[in-house]
């Protein structure tokens, strides 16, 4: 994460002088809705059975935290993604049905290079929730729920079309890869 920090700001300070107006500022409330393609939290041979979704809020709490223009938000997230895992063989068959749930804080550095275009990288710790329901004529004992603490980096951008609306799109490793949805600003 120190890493992340030190990257961001180095770019920066270095292209600071070329900062629009900011698409993010302190006291802003932006909540985002967005479905996700790919993801890390079930193998190969899994089929998606629900596509991922999430929904995140952030409350700006900081500008120009290292140089002019780049403010820090916080804010929640939740997502949602299931997948399923189906073997037949001659006389029997056998699937693991898997939900997860992701509930996570999030904090993030933000930089508007261009006007109406936020841009963002962040961090994200949460809980993930994984709901495990096993049937078929070969059972293995999977019928358990697990939870763990995870943790996810990710990049974004929100380009606004009107003042408060805007499209978005993430990259990170949070309930999917890759997420586009739509952002509302308050």
């Amino acid at each position: 994460m120190k890493k992340l920090i030190i990257f961001i700001s180095a770019i920066t300070i270095s292209i600071s002088s070329y900062a629009q107006t900011p698409a993010f500022e302190k006291s802003d409330l932006v909540f985002n809705a967005g479905i996700g393609f790919g993801s890390g939290l079930y193998g190969t041979g899994y089929k998606t059975t629900m596509t991922a979704i999430s929904l995140s809020g952030e409350y700006g709490i900081v500008d120009d935290i290292f140089t002019d223009g780049l403010n820090l938000g916080v804010g929640g997230y939740v997502g949602f993604a299931g997948s399923k895992y189906e073997h037949a063989w001659f006389g029997g068959n056998y699937s693991l049905k898997t939900n997860y749930t992701v509930i996570g804080a999030r904090g993030a550095f933000h930089y508007t290079f261009v006007d109406n275009l936020d841009t963002y990288a962040g961090v994200m710790l949460g809980y993930k929730i994984v709901s495990v329901k096993e049937t078929g004529t070969a059972q293995y004992g999977f019928k358990t729920q697990g939870s763990e603490i995870t943790s996810a980096i990710y990049i974004g951008a929100r380009y606004y079309l009107t003042n408060n609306f805007a499209v978005m799109g993430e990259l990170g490793t949070g309930v999917a890869y890759v997420n586009i949805g739509v952002s509302l600003k308050l």
